[in-house]
């Protein structure tokens, strides 16, 4: 993992319910079109909703783009790239790099 990529700060926008910017993610773990689980650096992140898509993802700059109508947010504490030893290097992540 770089530097750069430790250092950079998380940060959520969410614009009307319907676009949602993520940074600072490590990983998208799973994803489909009423949940999106991501690691980040500060723990895993599950966005719920209706009709979710992935417009973008960069893992090299940390940027998760997602439409769709936003239900709920939450945070779980421990990121799961860390707590289970996992790669960072997701299949995901090779797919949409």
């Amino acid at each position: 993992m770089s530097e750069e990529r430790r250092a950079s700060k998380h940060k959520l926008t969410i614009e009307h319910r319907e676009n949602v910017t993520i940074t600072g993610v490590l990983d998208v773990i799973s994803f489909d079109e009423e949940q999106v689980i991501c690691d980040t650096d500060m723990g895993v992140l599950i966005l719920r909703g209706v009709d979710l898509h992935v417009n973008n993802l960069n893992l090299d700059s940390g940027i998760l783009d997602i439409f769709g109508e936003i239900v709920s947010v939450n945070y779980e504490e421990n990121s799961v790239a860390h707590s289970k030893g996992r790669s960072k290097s997701s299949l995901f992540g090779k797919i949409f790099k």
